[in-house]
């Protein structure tokens, strides 16, 4: 089978909605490409592009420091807990909200990056995403420390319940430093397993979230 790249991550623009309640992108120009050009040889021009933006902005991954005053940060991560990681797909039967252990089946999850594919995503952008969307359960997230995953993700608004404060999905895999996605797409076009996972954000000390191009190699040993 051929190598491919899939692309799980949504795009980040001027406006983006990805949380209700949390500001939009604000992406601009610190330096435009006509003002530029006093600054270079003739026929020279270039972008500074400048973007304002809270961390939970489109596809983002938590680290334990979004959860936890003495967890990791994103700094802090280790490239094994975020890239190149063996994938699994747990599919989610349509119309199903809470996600329980009974979902994982008897597999072998240890070192996994195990994906929820929900089908969630295709209501992203719209009033529809943030209501009665799919999460996992506070005994899923315990059974996935258990199984010793290396990272999990979904394809909707949030892992946990967002009408439950305590947050227990967050506070479980978070714990166990268990790295979080959030907001995936396209994990429709993954097979079940046999690809390998990536979802690296930039290094920022001081963060406990930030976007990440999420992706995945299909068809790699």
């Amino acid at each position: 089978m051929p190598v491919r790249l899939v692309d799980l991550s949504h795009t980040v623009e001027h406006g983006l909605v990805t949380y209700p309640g949390l500001p939009a992108p604000v992406v601009s120009d610190f330096l435009e490409r006509k003002a530029s050009q006093a600054r270079y040889a003739e026929g020279t021009e270039f972008q500074i592009g400048r973007i304002e933006m809270v961390a939970n902005t489109g596809t983002y991954v938590d680290a334990p420091f979004h959860r936890f005053s003495d967890g990791a940060d994103l700094a802090d991560l280790p490239l094994e807990s975020l890239a190149d990681l063996p994938g699994v797909v747990v599919d989610v039967p349509a119309g199903a909200r809470r996600i329980g252990p009974a979902a994982l089946a008897a597999r072998d999850l240890r070192g996994c990056a195990v994906l929820f594919r929900t089908g969630w995503s295709r209501h992203f952008g719209t009033p529809t995403y943030a209501e009665g969307h799919p999460f996992l359960s506070a005994e899923l997230a315990r059974e996935l420390v258990r199984r010793s995953v290396a990272l999990v993700g979904i394809d909707s608004l949030n892992a946990d319940d967002t009408e439950d404060g305590a947050r227990p999905v967050h506070t479980t895999l978070l714990a166990a430093r268990i790295p979080l996605v959030e907001h995936l797409t396209n994990l429709e076009r993954l097979p079940r397993a046999g690809f390998r996972f990536f979802a690296v954000p930039v290094k920022v000390r001081g963060l406990g979230s930030f976007p990440v191009r999420a992706f995945a190699r299909v068809g790699a040993a």
